[in-house]
C-alpha cells in the first residue's frame, strides 16, 4: 500500500490542509498503522463507527496516565499529570462525580442570566467599523469570564486562566509557542497550582460552596490529590472549560462566512440556533484527537491491535465520515440528528461540560442576532500549531451595524 502522510504532523492543522489526507485514510485504510512517527508507532482510527467502538470500550482502550494518557504524544516520564480524563474507573468515576454538579441542568439554568448579561455587554462594547481581533475581544473574553465564575477566581485576573490553558496544551515546537520546553511548561503549571492551592486552602476551611475549587476540596475523591494530580486536574478543568467553547465561538464565524445560506436560515428562524451551535461544534471539531492505549489484543476494523499499542481516534476525521454524515464539509443546520457528532467524545469520557459549552454558544448567537450585527471577516485566521486542539489564535473582523 502507498505510504500515507503522518496525520499527527501539527503543520497540517496550522495550514488547515488535513482534509484530503483523512479522506484518503477513510477510503483506503480506515484503521491505519503508522510504524514510525515523532510520537512512536501508532494506529489512526478515522471512521465514525470505529471511533465509537474505541470510545465505548474503556476496558480494552485505556486512558490511564500511566499508560500514556490521552494525547498522541506521551507525557514526559516522571512528569505525568494524571486527572480524571486520564484515568479509568473506578477513580475516573469518583473524581468526575465530584465536579459534575456544577454543570447540572439546574445550575446551568441559574447561570444563564449572568452569561447573557456578560455576552450582551461584550458585544455592545466592541468597536464598530474598524478591524479588531474577535478571538481576543469576544471568544477569549467570554470564556475567561465563565472560567473565573466556575472556579470563583478573581475576575480581574481571569486572563491568567486563559494563559494557563494555552500553556497546558501548547506544542513546544511551535514557532509562537507560549512555552518552549516541557520544563518551562511544568514551571508555569506549578505556578498555577500554587495560585489554586491558596484558593483551595481558603475553601477547605469554609463550608462547601458551589464552585469547582470548593467542590474538590470537600470531595473525598479529590481532597487529597498528590501534587502532579492536583496540577493535572486543574489543567484539565481549565482547558476543558475553555478550548471547545473559545474555538467554536471563532470558527463559527468562518463557517457561516462560507455558508451564508445557513446564516440566512437562522436569521429567519431563531429556533434553529441550537442546531446551528451543534453543527458549528461538529464542523469545527475543536479537539482534533484523543488517544487510548490497548490493554489487551483486540480486533478493530479488520486489524489486530496488540496490547500496549497506541490508538489515536481522529475526531476531525470521524466528524467528516461520508458514510455517516451526508456532505460533511457542508455546514447544514437542518441536518437530522445534528447533536450526534464526535466533538465531545462519547462513553464515560464524554465532555462533562458539553451542555455548558452549547449554552454559551447559543446565547452568543442569540445576542448577535438580536442586535442584527453584521460581522465581516477582515483577513485570514492564524491557526494553532497543534495536532490536539484545532484552535484559532487570531481572527480579524469588522463589525457593521
Amino acid at each position: 500500500m502507498t505510504d500515507h502522510v503522518d496525520v499527527g504532523d501539527p503543520r497540517l492543522y496550522r495550514e488547515d490542509s488535513w482534509r484530503p489526507h483523512f479522506a484518503r485514510l477513510r477510503q483506503e485504510d480506515p484503521v491505519h498503522f503508522h510504524p514510525e512517527s515523532p510520537y512512536g508507532p501508532y494506529w489512526s482510527v478515522t471512521r465514525y463507527p470505529d471511533i465509537m467502538k474505541v470510545e465505548l470500550d474503556h476496558r480494552t482502550y485505556s486512558s490511564a496516565s500511566a499508560l500514556g494518557g490521552i494525547q498522541i504524544k506521551d507525557q514526559p516520564t516522571g512528569e505525568e499529570l494524571p486527572n480524571f480524563i486520564r484515568m479509568d474507573p473506578p477513580r475516573h468515576t469518583a473524581q468526575r462525580k465530584a465536579v459534575a454538579p456544577i454543570v447540572a441542568p439546574s445550575n446551568l439554568s441559574n447561570m444563564e442570566g449572568l452569561i447573557r448579561e456578560r455576552t450582551g455587554r461584550v458585544l455592545d462594547g466592541l468597536p464598530r467599523d474598524e478591524i479588531f481581533d474577535w478571538v481576543d475581544l469576544v471568544s477569549t473574553e467570554l470564556t475567561a469570564m465563565m472560567l473565573a465564575t466556575l472556579f470563583d477566581f478573581p475576575q480581574a485576573e481571569r486572563r491568567k486562566l486563559t494563559y494557563w490553558s494555552d500553556v497546558a496544551i501548547a506544542n513546544i515546537d511551535a514557532p509562537d509557542a507560549v512555552v518552549k520546553s516541557d520544563a518551562e511548561r511544568m514551571a508555569e503549571l506549578r505556578h498555577m497550582a500554587e495560585t489554586m492551592a491558596l484558593l483551595w486552602k481558603e475553601r477547605a476551611a469554609q463550608p462547601p460552596k458551589f464552585d469547582l475549587v470548593s467542590m474538590m476540596a470537600h470531595a473525598e475523591a479529590t481532597q487529597n490529590m498528590p501534587l502532579n494530580e492536583f496540577i493535572g486536574t486543574f489543567a484539565l478543568l481549565i482547558v476543558g472549560g475553555n478550548d471547545t467553547t473559545r474555538n467554536s465561538m471563532s470558527s463559527g464565524l468562518l463557517a457561516l462566512r462560507d455558508h451564508p445560506s445557513e446564516l440566512a436560515k437562522v436569521r429567519a428562524d431563531r429556533r434553529l440556533i441550537p442546531n446551528l451551535v451543534s453543527e458549528i461544534i461538529r464542523h469545527s471539531t475543536p479537539v482534533i484527537h484523543m488517544r487510548r492505549t490497548a490493554t489487551a489484543d483486540a480486533e478493530l476494523g479488520g486489524k489486530t491491535i496488540r496490547k500496549g499499542d497506541k490508538v489515536v481516534m481522529w475526531y476531525v476525521s470521524g466528524n467528516r465520515d461520508e458514510e455517516v454524515i451526508e456532505d460533511p464539509e457542508c455546514l447544514d443546520i437542518s441536518r437530522p440528528k445534528v447533536r450526534q457528532h464526535l466533538s465531545f467524545g462519547a462513553g464515560i469520557h464524554r465532555c462533562v461540560g458539553d451542555r455548558l459549552a452549547e449554552m454559551q454558544l447559543r446565547i452568543l448567537w442569540e445576542e448577535i442576532l438580536a442586535r442584527d450585527l453584521q460581522i465581516e471577516i477582515a483577513g485570514p485566521p492564524v491557526r494553532l500549531y497543534s495536532n490536539f486542539i484545532r484552535g484559532i489564535r487570531t481572527l480579524p473582523v469588522v463589525l457593521r451595524q
